[in-house]
């Protein structure tokens, strides 16, 4: 026998045993044994039987380049492209691998469909599971909170999640992300006027035009100019008083009302800070002129609900 062979069959026993060595050694830290695990989920027998074939298919494709690069030379139909004079073999696909590639995608489907079914058990499933079952028994348990205690689960959950972009006194980081500690600041309203804006503030998309389709208190689509926009911006992020308030009662008041309260389906309040209206940027997102801020998916109900009393408590100086 060609020692290259032999070579091969050592290696490969040393790496079986050593595999089933580790799965005994894993098994015993579980406290279990490995006839019991094999058993109880076909996920654990079908990683064994891989790693089996790995070490068995690797071992031997090593063994035939190495044993083909001693002894095979070249030859065959040279293709008729070359480069810098470097040819080509017209060299057919090697039998072994176009049947190891058809039951590749044989193995494949069965396993999709027999072996490991979607539907089936998995960790990831069991996790979200979980998840759903302590969000529900959260909501039952926290339900009654209200008033301070509300703001207090609220300032944990922003520590928590918030912080990071917001800092922890919720000023946005030079800029890096909003000021919570006020409505909303010129630069924003500025780029809301400029380029119009179609966030979900609302609970829907509500398309705010740009500044070439704002409709004035005469019904008409009159372009507001640079001084309009820095005399409005100024206003709006003044809490509403101020220069700019002609302005306002011009151009904005038509959707945002007389007092920038906003109106039901049509424009989100941007006078103060309203629960509905943290809420729906927790569960949209949001684009603005700092950038893009996420949806919070794995913030429950009432955990936004506690965020958005945190915050309204920031912006009233509480």
């Amino acid at each position: 026998m060609s020692k290259i062979y032999l070579w091969g069959i050592i290696v490969t026993a040393v790496m079986l045993i050593a595999t089933y060595y580790t799965l005994v050694i894993t098994a015993g830290d579980s406290g279990k044994d490995l006839s019991e695990i094999l058993s109880g989920d076909i996920v654990n027998s079908l990683a064994i039987a891989g790693a089996v074939a790995l070490v068995i298919i690797t071992v031997f494709v090593v063994i035939k380049y190495v044993r083909q690069m001693q002894v095979d030379s070249a030859g065959g139909e040279l293709a008729d492209e070359s480069w810098d004079d470097i040819g080509e073999y017209h060299n057919p696909i090697p039998k072994g691998w176009a049947i190891i590639y058809l039951l590749t995608m044989v193995w494949g489907m069965w396993y999709f469909v027999a072996g490991y079914p979607v539907n089936s058990y998995s960790q990831i499933g069991e996790y979200n599971e979980d998840v759903i079952a302590h969000n529900k028994k959260f909501e039952q348990e926290y339900a009654s909170i209200t008033g301070d205690r509300l703001i207090e689960m609220g300032e944990s959950v922003f520590l928590a999640e918030c912080k990071v972009c917001h800092g922890l006194s919720a000023d946005g980081i030079d800029g890096k992300a909003a000021n919570l500690n006020v409505r909303i600041e010129a630069n924003t309203v500025k780029n809301v006027i400029i380029n119009g804006s179609d966030n979900s503030l609302l609970g829907t998309q509500t398309p705010m035009p740009g500044r070439d389709g704002i409709m004035n208190a005469n019904k008409d689509y009159a372009p507001i100019t640079d001084a309009e926009i820095d005399a409005v911006s100024a206003y709006v992020a003044n809490g509403m008083s101020g220069k700019g308030a002609d302005v306002f009662a011009g151009a904005c008041a038509v959707c945002h009302g007389e007092n920038g309260q906003g109106m039901e389906f049509v424009a989100p309040n941007i006078a103060t800070y309203d629960a509905s209206l943290i809420t729906n940027v927790l569960n949209h997102g949001k684009k603005g002129a700092i950038g893009t801020m996420p949806a919070f998916d794995r913030l429950n109900s009432k955990q936004k609900e506690a965020v958005s009393a945190y915050i309204i408590s920031l912006s009233k100086g509480e």
